[in-house]
């Protein structure tokens, strides 16, 4: 499912999964405005999108060479170029979805404390 795929994405960047998320046809610009959606609250109504937790990555992404946009944090709005390079058989024993292969870097991410009188020691 799209949300196996969306959690294998935010742990490979280190981040938690503690944020709402989507997957976007558009590659740019206003990715609300993208033909196909595939959100986490997809189930809201009105919204117009499919959900990431029904929806098998084969049903977004349907060739070699299909992209999207994965939004994580709308807040925060981390965008991910997701493309399909590469299909085959599975391999026995291999977790899927898998990643195989990023660039760039990390985001920082800021640290939030709750505690207006906390200290952070390191």
């Amino acid at each position: 499912m799209l949300a196996d795929l969306a959690e294998a994405i935010v742990a490979a960047y280190g981040f938690d999964m503690d944020h709402a998320y989507g997957f976007y046809s558009k590659l740019t610009g206003k990715l609300f405005d993208s033909p196909r959606r595939f959100e986490l609250f997809a189930d809201i109504e009105g919204s117009g999108s499919r959900s990431v937790k029904r929806t098998r990555v084969i049903t977004a992404f349907q060739n070699v060479g299909s992209a999207m946009t994965f939004l994580y944090d709308y807040g925060d709005e981390w965008r991910f170029r997701v493309e399909v390079v590469e299909t085959g058989q599975a391999q026995p024993g291999a977790d899927y979805p898998r990643i195989v292969s990023k660039f760039g870097k990390a985001p920082f991410r800021e640290l939030r404390v709750e505690d207006d009188n906390a200290s952070i020691e390191g």
